[in-house]
């Protein structure tokens, strides 16, 4: 039996690694050619060794995109949003698994059935909300809001959170704590996996979306990341070397953050398979 488990041990890595190798070549790719100028980055076959034009590349990015603060208002907006979706998804899940009131099942189907709206049908009402009613253009609220109430994440949590005994939230009421205290002090501490999750695929979210900050961020300095790379693609010039350094500040940050908190993320997508 060890022999067999070691030879599946190493046919798995023998797969698994030339597949990382793969994933992990485009990420080197854009970080060597973060360093290269425009004229190299393109080439046939490419360049697989650093070069010395990162310092010019980063001047560029820098200049044509204001990138230090584009950079603080992509942090600042994924962090506030992060916390404030995953709080809401939490409570959201806790209340559809734990607690029993009228209409609580179609409630929790409606929530579901967002899912299956597409984005582009909601996109124009909701910009005309929170740019025309709201007058939000240019402001992080204008990023935030819309998407505070995940449906997914309320579908997550609730699933991880009828996995918690209601035998323990009984003891605690019995004991003198309140619905709030509960929550914060018994389940919550109970979900940092299912937290974890969430809180990486929200943040992931936000980091990377386009559409929504294009419409209603019009002010240079209120630009994401995504929308002020964007603005490098021009009509006649593209600047391909500030392109790879923004892109790579983007990316390596966030990949070091995953690889820290993967366990946490394994442990909360295997965790929610529960039957209510």
């Amino acid at each position: 039996m060890k022999a067999q488990h070691r030879y599946q041990s190493l046919l798995l890595h023998a797969i698994m690694i030339p597949l990382a190798l793969l994933f992990l070549l485009p990420i080197f790719w854009m970080i060597i050619s973060a360093t290269r100028p425009d004229h190299q980055i393109l080439n046939l076959p490419p360049a697989l060794l650093p070069g010395t034009h990162l310092a010019e590349n980063w001047a560029i990015l820098n200049r044509d995109t204001n990138f230090v603060r584009v950079l603080f208002n992509s942090v600042s907006v994924s962090v506030i949003y992060t916390t404030l979706a995953t709080l809401i998804s939490a409570m959201g899940g806790y209340a559809f698994a734990k607690f029993r009131f009228p209409g609580r099942n179609v409630l929790f189907t409606m929530v579901i059935a967002t899912l299956t709206i597409p984005y582009a049908v909601v996109i124009i009402p909701q910009y005309i909300l929170v740019a025309r009613e709201l007058q939000l253009t240019n402001t992080w609220w204008a990023l935030i809001l819309p998407g505070l109430a995940n449906a997914l994440g309320i579908f997550y949590m609730r699933q991880n959170m009828l996995s918690v005994p209601s035998e323990l939230l009984e003891a605690a009421r019995i004991d003198g704590a309140g619905e709030f205290r509960i929550f914060l002090q018994v389940v919550l501490p109970l979900m940092t996996p299912a937290l974890a999750a969430v809180a990486i695929v929200l943040f992931l979210f936000q980091w990377n979306d386009f559409l929504w900050p294009l419409l209603v961020m019009t002010n240079r300095d209120a630009y994401t990341i995504p929308v002020a790379l964007g603005t490098l693609v021009g009509l006649t010039r593209v600047s391909w070397g500030g392109i790879m350094v923004g892109t790579a500040i983007a990316t390596v940050p966030f990949l070091i953050l995953f690889l820290l908190l993967q366990r946490y993320f394994v442990a909360g997508i295997t965790a929610g398979a529960v039957k209510d």
